[in-house]
């Protein structure tokens, strides 16, 4: 019997006067969601031959996919299908297509459309978005050819379709909003708090002089009757929270970030996981490291963890995601940091103290000290004096050590002083703190004083300090490393709200609102800034769900507990975004003047990379491990307290870098391909000048006593490589 194909699988034939373009459609394979099917169909919009009744490019009739076949597009498990529209002989160039999802519940993920044209000519549009039923949406999905135009430029044909689609992203700002709508709307951070319960109540922060803060994306979920002004949530884990369909994660990068961050998730749902973690405190260093990077994970309670994560998690598609990452993987312990790989004791050195300052995580909070003693804000000096450092100095006087810029100070103390009497309440003990340090002549740091400081048990504003002194031995020794081990804290607390999440993480998301709501895709700012936003609405709206929220991760891990937005709001009112480009933030913090050097200003830090590329003496006499252990959070808190950290500094298989592009046809501009080439050159130059900077024994910093490469911003051009990488720059804020 002779083989006969499908009816739905066979190539229309044009009529007369009409031509037929052929194209391919790729769509992601997606767990749990069907396949577009038949239903499906697409329509062409001419993008050089105006419908004059319409005003807009002439319209194809529909064509439905054909055939669908397993395919793969990098590491992407996809369906490739085919399509045939039947056009007039004079339909002209297509500038646009529409796709019409007529699957009845299940969306898909789009990830582009191809043409095959005449004379060996092809045209591309690139998608990577979900579609969902036009059931739901009652509107067709349209993308535009990657051609880019200025609003001047854009072709007639497409300026109409060009303006509908923005006034659909912008929506009215009313209703709550659905998970196909594309709408892009601002709105405060009115949704961490719960009213209805004391213990949840958080201020609402954005839109205030009181309470500054950067916009979110607009969900428009129902408001409390309790106070009026927060947004409920239904679920305590709610990883169904609305984001607009092109800012969501593909479904790959879906999966990936679920197996990393399910550890953590089942920590914080699951009481009971406390038992995976017998006893409060460690009892030593050597406990402390087995706990943490020896032992697996132990995998008894999983049962009894999904059984609850489902009940927290709305929807079951989503929570079957979970399960599956769940099943395939169990991390067997955290990876070793690096600073403790090459000498598990360097990082109690002065040197890698000071160090990390300059070339760890947290390289943007040192500053030239500008006055001595220090003043605060207010007003207020601090209680370190001259005969506190001068003997740290050698030969260089204070007034000279200030002349020739080599002071500089690690300044954790006026923004924790008027939260620290709430904090302290929470059963932690926070000091604020000041750190001095002096650039000695091989160019490395050395810290010569520590303060701490309390408020005063009394009202006002009067504090209590206490001045540390670097020591090596007996109690002054402990009490230096515990001085220093204050600082770590608070400087670690510091990069992970205010520098990671604040400066960067919420100041980005305002942008991605108003680049999509006023710049069309076709805009060339619009294709030159989209990477840099990939996944990070996203992200930050897992953010909002388990990290931010009243009792969440990020309360239950860092010290300023049910504070930390409200504090991380204080200090938003005083951040600029003009001033945190380069060279204007190291003008900002005294680390470098301007001058006729190349680049337009000199470092005072040669070697600095990230520019360049009450205390109980008694008990810490008689136990000084002990007591310092006592200072560190208990086992629970710091084995959540890691899940979090390794969540957020993964890498994913799907990562872009600076240099890169997820695909090479995103735009067809022959001239932007080869800028980005030559970009690429230069990044591979500095790839080159960053290897040679760390082999030179003279640039202490790059290596220190822990003898860890300063990798942070080497480009990794090429980079392929997922997890802690501890290198590569990312294109864009997304985790």
């Amino acid at each position: 019997m002779p083989f006969c194909p499908k009816l739905w699988d066979r190539s229309p034939v044009p009529p007369a006067n009409a031509i037929a373009v052929n194209g391919t459609v790729v769509v992601a394979n997606t767990f749990g969601l069907s396949a577009p099917g038949k239903s499906t169909t697409l329509r062409l919009f001419s993008g050089t031959q105006i419908d004059h009744e319409t005003g807009k490019g002439k319209l194809s009739p529909e064509a439905p996919l054909r055939g669908g076949k397993k395919s793969k597009h990098g590491k992407t498990s996809t369906t490739t299908y085919h399509v045939t529209f039947v056009v007039d002989a004079d339909f002209g160039t297509p500038g646009a297509v529409s796709v019409r999802n007529g699957n009845r519940a299940d969306r898909f993920f789009l990830r582009h459309v191809r043409l095959e044209l005449a004379e060996d000519r092809s045209i591309h549009f690139e998608c990577n978005s979900w579609v969902y039923p036009y059931k739901k949406t009652a509107a067709d999905r349209l993308f535009f050819v990657n051609t880019s135009y200025l609003p001047s430029k854009t072709p007639e044909a497409l300026v109409l379709l060009r303006d509908e689609e923005l006034r659909s992203l912008r929506g009215d700002g009313k209703g709550e909003r659905k998970d196909w709508e594309r709408i892009y709307d601002y709105d405060r951070y009115n949704d961490l708090g719960n009213p209805d319960n004391p213990e949840h109540v958080r201020p609402v922060v954005g839109g205030t002089r009181t309470h500054p803060y950067p916009r979110r994306c607009r969900t428009g979920r129902a408001i409390s009757n309790t106070d009026g002004v927060t947004e409920t949530r239904k679920h305590v884990i709610n990883l169904d929270f609305y984001i607009p369909p092109d800012e969501r994660v593909s479904p790959g990068k879906l999966e990936e970030v679920l197996k990393l961050g399910v550890q953590a998730v089942t920590h914080f749902v699951i009481p009971e996981a406390r038992t995976l973690v017998h006893g409060n405190d460690f009892k030593s260093m050597e406990q402390l490291r087995k706990d943490l990077y020896s032992r697996p994970v132990q995998p008894a309670v999983d049962g009894e963890v999904m059984e609850r994560l489902k009940s927290s998690v709305p929807s079951h598609k989503t929570y079957k995601q979970v399960a599956k990452a769940v099943k395939e993987e169990h991390p067997a312990k955290f990876p070793i940091p690096q600073v403790i790989q090459q000498d598990p004791e360097a990082w109690r050195s002065d040197e890698e103290f000071a160090r990390e300052m300059l070339a760890g995580l947290n390289p943007v909070a040192i500053k030239r000290l500008q006055t001595f003693p220090p003043v605060s804000s207010g007003g207020k000096r601090s209680s370190i004096t001259a005969e506190h450092i001068k003997s740290q100095l050698g030969d260089v006087t204070i007034e000279m050590a200030m002349h020739q810029k080599r002071l500089y100070i690690l300044d954790h103390h006026d923004y924790l002083m008027p939260y620290l009497r709430r904090i302290n309440t929470l059963g932690v003990c926070i000091y604020a703190s000041r750190t001095l340090l002096f650039l000695k002549a091989d160019g490395t740091l050395k810290p010569v004083v520590i303060e701490l400081s309390l408020p005063s048990d009394g009202e006002g504003d009067t504090e209590l300090s206490r001045v540390f002194l670097p020591a090596t031995h007996g109690t002054e020794g402990h009490l230096w490393q515990l001085a220093k081990a204050h600082v770590s804290v608070n400087d670690s607390g510091y990069h992970q709200l205010i520098s990671h999440w604040l400066f960067t993480h919420a100041a980005v998301e305002p942008f991605i609102i108003a680049t999509r709501r006023q710049l069309s895709a076709m805009h060339p700012i619009h294709k030159l800034l989209e990477p840099h936003f990939k996944d990070t609405m996203q992200i930050n709206t897992l953010a909002r769900s388990i990290l931010l929220n009243a009792g969440g991760i990020l309360e239950r891990t860092m010290y300023p507990g049910k504070y930390a937005v409200e504090m991380s709001s204080a200090i938003y009112g005083d951040w600029r975004f003009t001033e945190q480009s380069l060279p204007n933030d190291l003008l900002k913090r005294g680390m470098a003047s301007s001058s006729n050097e190349p680049g337009g200003l000199t470092l005072h830090i040669e070697d600095y990379p990230y520019a360049v590329d009450g205390l109980e003496r008694t008990q810490l006499e008689a136990d000084p491990e002990k007591f310092f252990l006592e200072m560190v959070p208990d086992r629970f808190t710091a084995t959540l307290g890691l899940a979090l950290i390794e969540v957020l500094s993964n890498h994913t298989s799907d990562e872009v870098y600076l240099g890169q592009r997820a695909t090479s046809t995103w735009t067809d501009d022959g001239q932007l391909l080869r800028l980005l080439d030559r970009f690429r050159e230069d990044l591979r130059r500095v790839e080159r000048r960053v290897e040679e900077r760390n082999k030179d024994p003279r640039l202490k910093n790059r290596r220190g006593p822990a003898k860890v490469p300063y990798t942070l911003l080497f480009p990794d051009v090429a980079g392929q490589e997922k997890g802690l990488t501890g290198k590569g720059i990312p294109n864009s804020v997304s985790i």
